[in-house]
């Protein structure tokens, strides 16, 4: 496709021409193609603005073959068909509509609509991926009933799926057999599902508080069942956990899990049948890590509680897609800190808000949390919609006071069952039944750009005076930004870390404002902004001493942690001058030393704590700290300064190492997990040192490993130490684990990220190798994803190679998988944020891309990145 793709705008909605009461669909699927028949109960809205309008029904890359209304057969003069629509006129005010399609699943490779995973048949519909099912009004304001008869080959399909609950199955004859499923909850098509295929299965019950038994299952392809145990133990905990918080009980009979290998988001919450991707369900302790056990409990648990926050009340158009995200994020993050370390767990989320989403809101597709316009909905699944929208709720129960918020969700939950409903419906809902006041709060979802707000403390005769003033950087099409309602968490600690006032939120609602305390014996340590209570950078020039004070005695662990990461920046970023000046890189200040070796000495009892105190913040970070980032100066300076660490610490990080070496057997909770991450930190560190000593332990840690973490911690310090250590485990791994395709997606990620030798033609042998498998997401992100993310000296090599691989993959992946391959764009449009030689080398990669014909998907993140309007 070619030209300029047409662009909406949340300015020109418009509700249904018509509604669509019920949806009786049957699908019957054979080798070649399988053939939809979809009969509508159809009325006019009278909401609809008057007149007598064609009546637009979404459809692509399908085969209609057949259209009547009440039984009348259409001819095709009666109709208008185009690439992605047809059109109906002068319809009766209400009436039965068929709709006849064939569709080709097995050369499906968008994985939209029904696709082929391997041997199952699934479906992937949010957000307009029932347009290429069957001709439909594919919006998430037509809200139905649906009933879904699958027929299929008994023997390659023996277990048929859909939303609701089975009301009839049988033998259809010739071999073939049928399934029919009624879902009596009304919902839009985004949230149809159908799975078909020979699976295997695991089972299990929850009892609700009410006393109702609900059938769980969890499919997924034979031989993987081992797998899943941690994932169903993980939907049963986010039932309990639902049910205790917000009072929500599971509202059907049954609720089923299906993990497929080839899908392009983590999961979809689709009614009573999510659909999950295998690396968000797949989880035992010899091919997965405390991370992927973590990620796989929240990730169920957030899809489960879409149930109520997604599909009971859900989305008027898309340009509200954070009603759903932002808040389900929200009680996920909350449901996470409930069930592992709440402190580092928080911290988690705070680094993904400044490693992801502050980029993000500094690029050139910065957008508000609810964008005013797109050309592609699939571009907006974006980590400003779904994080930074969560921390937009975390504001408003922050200013609520939980309990109160709790209460308001509630309320907000039952004055729009069955509905689907704007952001704006949610925040009035929040205002009436909490007392907030949040008229300017509002800005934050019609705003992007990330506010900077300076904290410039006075004290004077035992009054502290605190001037806290807020600016907004401009972004594209938004160069004014008016002054945002921030909540700024405060705390005041003595020079012995005592608190001398109790953390209080205040609310900074102009450019500038100021905040008294009195009656204070002497100068306070301020802490502020605690617990990220907004999603702002701190602009806070706090002395050596303050920081090392917070970082020992602040009660806050963001805090604590914050303060420890301030510490590194300051010679993080002495270091990357110097680099860049070609002087000699600075020593580690006394400072540094004595706050390092608080932590060695008296480290905090959260062991996951210490680790994350211990880690110097990221590339990213420290990039994002200068006006324009020269990779390699700051690849440079972290090395540098970790090198520095660990030699002066070297013995006291074997210590480390030895107090908390792998000992029994694996077992996944908050202590053990904790306990694995400050072994593999401290073995991290070390490696830079590389020594025999080093070397031999990674080796051992290998091979006595009874799980994966302790096996990727190893395998870590050797990433940069060629050598035979480093080749025979690699060499061991790529056997051993050949049969699972997620642990040679980490395998991958090694190969990728790995820096002697050619990066750049390493990954286009494995690109190019028989056995790769181009068509599956979670394979190409591993390799291409992990290749620049992973290993920024390659990619941003001088001979720009890394660029124009990337270039390729793009093109090589646009007319087969659009998704994925605008998500490979977005690596390459954020060049302006480079120093040169790389923003040239970024750009001309994207300009190359640019010039070929390119999905609407693609094209419209090239677009943005080289600064083509819109």
């Amino acid at each position: 496709m070619t030209g300029n793709p047409q662009r909406k705008y949340r300015a020109d909605y418009q509700a249904p021409l018509y509604l669509i009461d019920s949806v009786d669909l049957s699908f019957d699927i054979h080798e070649r193609a399988t053939e939809v028949t979809a009969r509508h109960a159809v009325r006019r809205n009278p909401q609809a603005p008057d007149g007598n309008q064609a009546w637009r029904l979404d459809g692509r890359d399908m085969r209609l073959l057949r259209i009547a209304v009440d039984g009348r057969e259409l001819a095709a003069e009666n109709y208008e068909q185009g690439e992605t629509a047809l059109w109906l006129s002068d319809l009766p005010e209400a009436f039965e509509l068929t709709v006849v399609t064939e569709i080709d699943p097995d050369n499906n490779l968008s994985l939209e609509g029904l696709y082929r995973s391997g041997p199952i048949l699934c479906t992937q519909c949010e957000a307009t991926g029932f347009s290429r099912i069957t001709y439909f009004p594919d919006r998430p304001d037509v809200m139905s009933r649906y009933t879904t008869r699958i027929e299929a080959d008994a023997t390659r399909y023996p277990v048929l799926l859909s939303n609701g609950d089975c009301v009839a199955s049988g033998d259809a004859g010739n071999g073939r057999h049928y399934a029919v499923y009624e879902d009596p909850f009304a919902k839009p098509c985004y949230l149809f599902a159908l799975v078909a295929g020979d699976l295997g299965v695991i089972r299990d019950t929850f009892t609700t508080a009410s006393g109702r038994n609900v059938a769980l299952a969890l499919y997924t392809e034979h031989g993987n069942e081992d797998q899943c145990h941690h994932a169903m133990a993980s939907l049963k905990d986010a039932m309990a956990w639902d049910e205790t918080t917000y009072g929500l009980e599971y509202d059907l009979d049954s609720f089923v899990i299906v993990a497929v290998a080839s899908f392009n988001m983590g999961a979809m919450e689709n009614k009573s049948l999510n659909v999950f991707n295998t690396a968000c369900i797949f989880a035992h302790k010899d091919t997965a890590t405390d991370g992927d056990f973590a990620r796989v409990r929240d990730v169920v648990a957030h899809e489960y509680f879409h149930n109520y926050t997604g599909n009971r009340v859900t989305c008027r158009d898309w340009f509200q897609l954070s009603l759903k995200e932002g808040l389900t994020v929200y009680r996920e993050h909350q449901f996470a800190i409930d069930h592992g370390s709440p402190g580092v767990t928080r911290i988690e989320q705070v680094r993904m808000i400044r490693d992801v989403q502050f980029p993000e809101d500094a690029g050139p597709r910065a957008h508000p949390v609810r964008p005013e316009s797109y050309v592609e909905m699939n571009n907006f699944y974006t980590i400003t919609v779904y994080e930074k929208g969560a921390e937009l709720i975390r504001m408003m129960a922050q200013m609520a006071g939980r309990d109160a918020f709790t209460r308001a969700v509630k309320h907000y939950l039952d004055k729009h069952d069955g509905q689907a409903v704007t952001i704006e419906d949610f925040v009035v809902a929040i205002e009436a039944s909490a007392g907030l006041d949040l008229g300017q709060f509002r800005n934050w979802y019609r705003y992007a750009g990330t506010p900077r707000v300076s904290v410039h403390p006075s004290f004077e005769n035992g009054r502290l005076t605190l001037e806290l003033a807020q600016a907004t950087p401009a972004t594209p099409g938004q160069d004014d930004k008016p002054d945002f309602d921030i909540p700024v968490s405060v705390a005041l600690f003595d020079e012995a870390g005592q608190v001398v006032r109790e953390p209080e939120i205040l609310r900074l609602q102009q450019q500038r404002q100021s905040f008294v305390y009195d009656s204070l014996e002497t100068e306070p340590t301020v802490s502020a902004l605690r617990g990220l209570t907004a999603p702002v950078r701190l602009e806070f020039d706090q002395d050596e001493a303050a920081l090392v004070r917070l970082m020992a005695h602040d009660s806050d662990p963001v805090s604590r942690w914050d303060a420890a990461q301030s510490l590194y920046m300051a010679t993080l970023k002495q270091a990357v001058v110097a680099d860049l000046h070609g002087q000699d890189l600075p020593k580690l200040g006394q400072g540094l030393i004595d706050a390092i070796s608080v932590l060695l000495n008296d480290p905090p009892a959260d062991r996951a704590l210490l680790a994350e105190m211990l880690t110097l913040p990221s590339t990213i970070q420290i990039g994002e700290a200068f006006d324009a980032i020269d990779v390699f100066a700051v690849e440079a300076a972290r090395r540098h300064v970790k090198r520095a660490i660990a030699a002066r610490f070297e013995h006291e990080l074997t210590r480390l190492a030895d107090g908390h070496a792998p000992t029994g057997d694996y077992v996944f909770d908050q202590d053990s997990a904790g306990r694995r991450r400050v072994f593999a930190l401290a073995l991290d560190y070390l490696a830079t040192l590389d020594t025999a000593a080093v070397r031999e332990r990674a080796r051992s840690i290998y091979e006595a490993a009874d799980n994966m973490t302790d096996r990727m911690a190893a395998l870590n310090a050797l990433q940069n130490l060629p050598g035979e250590e480093r080749e025979a485990i690699r060499a061991d791994f790529a056997e051993r684990f050949a049969d699972y395709p997620l642990v040679m997606d980490k395998w991958l990620r090694l190969q990728a990220a790995t820096e002697d030798g050619d990066a750049v033609a390493r990954v286009r042998d494995l690109l190019a190798d028989s056995h790769f498998d181009f068509t599956n997401p979670n394979r190409v992100r591993a390799l291409v994803g992990g290749f620049v993310r992973g290993n920024p000296l390659a990619f941003h090599r001088e001979d720009k190679a890394g660029y124009g691989l990337v270039a390729d993959e793009i093109l090589r992946l646009d007319a087969l998988n659009p998704q994925l391959a605008a998500a490979l764009a977005g690596l390459l449009a954020p060049w302006r944020r480079y120093a040169e030689p790389y923003a040239s080398g970024m750009r001309e990669a994207l300009a190359r891309v640019g010039e070929a014909e390119l999905s609407d998907n693609t094209r419209e993140i090239v677009s943005a990145g080289l600064g083509e309007g819109g």
